[in-house]
């Protein structure tokens, strides 16, 4: 099988180009990926010699690229997770989300239509999304896969624009496709806007936590290896036209999570318990900040099997441990324009959601 792994050099996509390289030695994996701010060959070093993995950078907005690229190669899938995806990006700039999310999924779609005119046997359409097209929730209910869009930011309404398109692609035209949508991600290699690493890293150099309103806000988070696995699991077993909710079972008020980190943080810093802690700064709340999100991934369990494999207290300590050990990798990422960027939105560290 020849694969191809769209935004592999990001954060979930070098997890999920590593978990398939690794595993599946006979299959061909061919990254692609344009290496804007978030994504970094720096992340796959470990992989990079091995015979069955191969790089390409390219621009999914890009058609005639993109025709060319798979008329040379005949992919026999595709596993799309290139997108911009940080909420606080998409509200100042929120046109580079729609080329992105919305153009470079039909782009692809296109493609792979006319590579495999028809013949649609042993051929997938793999699309990665988010539950935050699904819009938020109170303090009760979960998302399931039967749960209406209702998206509230620009990042998240392209997400579900680029749902919408990739059912279309196989209600019109027969494309053999599968969705799945993912809670919050942790763990190692995640671009310090998030929250996670943006706090880890902020604690070690001393620097504010700036936490949106009350920090009451909740989020589901899952273990990025976990992500990983279950996108493996969906990719062979999942069924064409389905989608596939992704959920570690793992419910967090923000002010609690960083609580929680900052303890950590304390430890393995040995520093006095509470320092890291009175970092915390509350700033004004993000415009159309989604108060909960929770996802039921029960039909992923129940059908093919996956379930998550680490409790989020381990998986964050993981997390913590491998960001302390690498913090070459840290500065390296925190660079000259990611700076700039941060003064502009903020005037200060954002609290990475």
């Amino acid at each position: 099988m020849h694969l191809l792994i769209t935004g592999g050099a990001g954060f979930i996509g070098s997890h999920v180009v590593r978990h398939f390289v690794k595993r599946y030695p006979a299959y061909t994996i061919t990254n692609l990926d344009s290496l804007t701010y978030a994504g970094n060959l720096g992340n796959l070093r470990d992989v990079e010699h091995l015979v069955n993995y191969r790089f390409v950078k390219g621009d999914i907005t890009d058609q005639a690229f993109i025709d060319r690229l798979f008329l040379e190669n005949r992919f026999d899938g595709v596993i799309h997770l290139a997108a911009e995806s940080h909420v606080d990006r998409s509200i100042a700039s929120p046109v580079e989300f729609v080329m992105t999310n919305v153009l470079g999924t039909v782009n692809l779609l296109n493609a792979a239509r006319r590579v495999w005119d028809g013949c649609f046997e042993g051929k997938r359409f793999y699309h990665i999304s988010t539950d935050e097209v699904y819009g938020s929730l109170g303090s009760e209910g979960i998302f399931t896969e039967r749960t209406p869009y209702d998206p509230h930011s620009p990042y998240s309404a392209s997400k579900a624009a680029s749902d919408h398109f990739v059912r279309a692609w196989h209600d019109t035209y027969g494309l053999p496709v599968v969705i799945s949508n993912c809670s919050n991600n942790y763990g190692p290699y995640q671009f310090p806007e998030k929250l996670i690493p943006l706090f880890i890293n902020n604690i070690r150099l001393k620097k504010p936590l700036p936490v949106y309103g009350k920090g009451e806000n909740v989020r589901d988070w899952l273990w990025v290896i976990d992500h990983a696995s279950a996108i493996d699991v969906i990719f062979h077993k999942g069924k064409n036209g389905d989608t596939y909710n992704i959920g570690g079972h793992n419910e967090w008020k923000n002010i609690d999570l960083i609580g929680l980190l900052c303890d950590i943080m304390d430890r393995k810093l040995q520093r006095e318990p509470g320092e890291s802690s009175s970092l915390i700064t509350h700033v004004a709340d993000r415009a159309g900040h989604d108060l909960r999100y929770a996802i039921d991934s029960s039909k992923l369990q129940e059908e093919l099997g996956w379930s998550p494999s680490i409790r989020f207290e381990e998986g964050l300590e993981k997390t913590v441990e491998w960001y302390l050990g690498n913090q070459d990798w840290l500065e390296q990422v925190t660079s000259g324009a990611y700076l700039d960027y941060y003064g502009k939105m903020y005037g200060s560290p954002s609290s990475g959601d």
